[in-house]
């Protein structure tokens, strides 16, 4: 139960339930939950159709034209990071584990300050599409680009397997449809999405769900305090006297008794969302740098109300389904929740709402990952257009047309793939992606990216050798760790005894990085140097920044 619980808490941007969806049986089918869900994928359609009116340029498609505003931006962020995880994975853990659940939930919050302050502006002001664009700035951009590509896809494919496997299991537990027919619904609608919409349907897809997601979770909170007259003092009162563990749930427990696995998994969490594509390419969609910053004081605000609802949820949980037979296994108080340990929260919109709100908030969780996965798919293909095509094939000649064209064909390709590791992967646990995910985030990706920003002496030699090491460094601690090693693969014992890489990973990437451009003294290493306080000015002032397209 425990690494159950551990796997989940890692899923704070994925639209994932978790390896305990994995043994759940399938439900009978969910009529109400069936018709909602079809209405929003109609709206949204809809709402594709008007972005592909207006899609006219790579801009219009990568970024919306750069004509989104800081608050619009805020909520699509949330909505990246809002996930069906986080409403069914967190509310479980704190359900379980009180106080360690709450702990986990706060965790997640702390890598926001990172991008608001070392990276929102930066990125806005050096970038046009895609974080390659900022890596590359002043360095080799057909080598830097290359890499910056390889990575991107490297988390991207990792994420698209989790985000489908997830989808998978969640749509079998909510919907009652077989696991291959969930999947193939969720590929084709991103497609859809993706090929047609572009960057403009993508972000109002994500807001929509945003809104929705925090106002299905905010009245079931609002209805579930109401049975106890709206007090967190009796809330706690009465989770205390009915759960199994007593005062101990609110008190710090197991979950962290590992100190470097906890720390490892920290980093991993803080400095992977500045290394997560789909993240950064959200601040390219906003006209300037202060919007930018604002679209994450935003994001931080909607993102930490909801973790305190789905607290709140939690606590709730404790009381009325855990003291209410109907929702375990042969009504068994001390067995197994039925349909697995994620539904405590649609349990819970049974137990206050009825079969109408437990279909409205399934249909919210299934549009959850529609807009996740698409926001990724974006990612994905605009690397393969924009930074491989493009700049690296091309040499930055490309034709807009045939950009766009290359990137939805490429949205297509990743939207195919998708759906053929989401079917292959249904019976395997995939929790160690998740590691792995943020694991290469923040261990190729992000000491790329902050060192290009801020250090003078970053040369291309150090950059391609650092982040490959990260790279590499990661994936190998990752399979040869206990979440792969023992639990996927069957060995006895783990070669790499923790979880999360990032604690041995990222530093050496950093190390590396820097060792070897301190070493390198070429011609193209010195102009590379001298070139950055061009780069510096304009990452301050954002003189030359990509615009805003006019609609």
């Amino acid at each position: 139960m425990k690494k159950i619980l551990t796997s989940l808490a890692m899923m704070p941007a994925l639209a994932l339930a978790g390896p305990a969806v994995e043994a759940a049986e399938k439900q009978p089918l969910n009529l109400t939950a069936i018709a909602m869900f079809f209405i929003f994928v109609a709206g949204t359609l809809v709402i594709t159709w008007w972005a592909a009116r207006r899609t006219k340029s790579a801009s219009d498609f990568y970024t919306a034209g750069g004509g989104i505003t800081g608050f619009q931006n805020g909520l699509a962020i949330a909505g990246d990071y809002m996930s069906a995880a986080t409403l069914l994975g967190l509310s479980s853990m704190v359900f379980a584990k009180g106080y360690d659940g709450l702990v986990y939930t706060v965790g997640f919050f702390v890598g926001w300050p990172v991008v608001t302050f070392l990276i929102a502006e930066r990125l806005r002001n050096l970038g046009k599409y895609t974080f390659a664009d900022i890596a590359s700035y002043r360095l080799d951009q057909k080598k830097i680009r290359t890499f910056a590509a390889f990575g991107s896809l490297t988390v991207v494919c990792f994420y698209l397997i989790v985000q489908m496997v997830g989808a998978g299991q969640l749509i079998k537990l909510l919907f009652g449809l077989d696991y291959p027919v969930a999947v193939v619904i969720v590929g084709v609608v991103m497609m859809l999405y993706v090929t047609f919409g572009g960057m403009i349907a993508t972000t109002w897809v994500q807001i929509i769900k945003a809104v929705l997601l925090l106002a299905g979770g905010t009245t079931l909170a609002v209805m579930a305090m109401s049975q106890f007259g709206f007090s967190y003092e009796t809330l706690a009162q009465r989770a205390v006297e009915v759960h199994k563990g007593g005062m101990g749930i609110m008190a710090p427990g197991s979950m962290l008794a590992d100190p470097v696995n906890a720390a490892s998994m920290s980093l991993g969490l803080v400095f992977g969302i500045a290394g997560l594509p789909h993240i950064l390419m959200r601040f390219f969609t906003v006209p300037n740098a202060r919007e930018a910053r604002k679209s994450v004081f935003v994001a931080t605000g909607f993102i930490g109300f909801f973790f305190i609802v789905v607290c709140t949820l939690g606590f709730s949980a404790m009381v009325i389904v855990g003291t209410n037979p109907q929702y375990f296994v042969d009504g068994d108080l001390a067995g197994k929740i039925a349909g697995g340990g994620n539904m405590v929260a649609m349990h819970l919109a049974h137990a206050v709402g009825g079969n109408l709100f437990l279909g409205f908030l399934s249909a919210v969780a299934f549009a959850t990952i529609l807009a996740v996965v698409s926001g990724l798919a974006l990612a994905g293909a605009s690397s393969i257009s924009h930074d491989i095509y493009a700049n690296v094939i091309c040499g930055g000649k490309a034709d807009e047309k045939t950009e766009i064209k290359v990137s939805k064909i490429a949205a297509i390709v990743l939207g195919v793939l998708a759906i053929i590791l989401g079917i292959m992967f249904e019976k395997m646990n995939v929790a160690f992606l998740v590691g792995l995910t943020f694991g290469i985030a923040a261990s190729a990706n992000f000491p790329i990216l902050i060192l290009s920003m801020y250090w003078k002496g970053l040369t291309t030699s150090g950059a391609l050798l650092g982040g490959f090491t990260g790279l590499i460094s990661a994936v190998t601690m990752v399979v040869l760790s206990p979440s792969v090693w023992v639990t996927v693969l069957g060995h006895e014992t783990a070669i790499f005894p923790y979880d999360h890489p990032a604690l041995f990973s990222m530093p050496l990437a950093f190390m590396v990085t820097i060792v070897v451009s301190m070493l390198d003294s070429s011609a193209q290493a010195k102009k590379e140097r001298a070139a950055f306080d061009d780069q510096l000015v304009r990452a301050q002032t954002g003189i030359g920044a990509a615009a805003a397209n006019n609609h």
